[in-house]
């Protein structure tokens, strides 16, 4: 069984839904029914995705904690604890 939903998004959502399922070869409905599937997950373009297995680490989950750790960091240099 399937129902209808009509939603009203903002531009930058609707636009995000166009450009993904263009991108994808799909419809917008197919893009954004996903994303409802999906829950709240949001994909960001992660700068640091390119690096991810090119250097050997002694952080077995640098890959997925990165951004916990370069924070970390940050906060720690900021009060004046790396030195």
């Amino acid at each position: 069984m399937t129902h209808s939903l009509t939603l009203e998004v903002p531009d930058n959502i609707y636009q995000s839904l166009i450009d993904k399922a263009s991108k994808n070869g799909k419809k917008i409905e197919e893009v954004a029914l996903e994303k409802l599937a999906n829950g709240d997950e949001q994909h960001i373009d992660d700068p640091l995705d390119e690096f991810v297995g090119a250097f050997r680490s002694e952080v077995p989950d640098w890959a997925e904690n990165h951004d916990k750790y370069l924070g970390e960091s940050l906060y720690r240099e900021l009060r004046g604890e790396n030195e």
